[in-house]
């Protein structure tokens, strides 16, 4: 059941997203930062907790799950060292997604030449 829990949640952002491309002007970029805003917002409202829950994988992997999981940082390090983990609780939370993402850019910047083929 987690598994088809994690497809559907996943399936029912990915498909918002599509619809999102194909019945307005917003540009691709512009509904991804949504998505990373609609998830800190849900997740400083606590909302979002109950979803991840329920979705899994399929409510953690995509990028509200990674808006929530700056809130949800902010939040601890809020309560841990006061105003200052307004700038350091995010960093920290997810930490080991923006250092993966990093490192595969690299990784693909070595392995494969950018620029046009003109």
């Amino acid at each position: 059941m987690e598994y088809l829990n994690a497809f559907l949640c996943g399936g029912i952002l990915c498909a918002a997203g599509q619809i999102l491309i194909d019945k307005t002007n917003l540009t691709p970029a512009r509904i991804l930062v949504g998505y990373v805003v609609g998830g800190v917002i849900l997740g400083g409202l606590g909302l979002y907790k109950p979803l991840l829950d329920w979705g899994g994988a399929g409510a953690s992997v995509p990028l509200t799950g990674f808006g929530y999981n700056l809130a949800r940082g902010v939040r601890e390090a809020v309560d841990e060292s006061g105003w200052l983990g307004i700038l350091t609780g995010g960093f920290t939370a997810s930490a080991a997604g923006i250092g993966a993402a990093v490192l595969c850019a690299f990784l693909a910047a070595l392995l494969f030449r950018p620029g046009d083929r003109r």
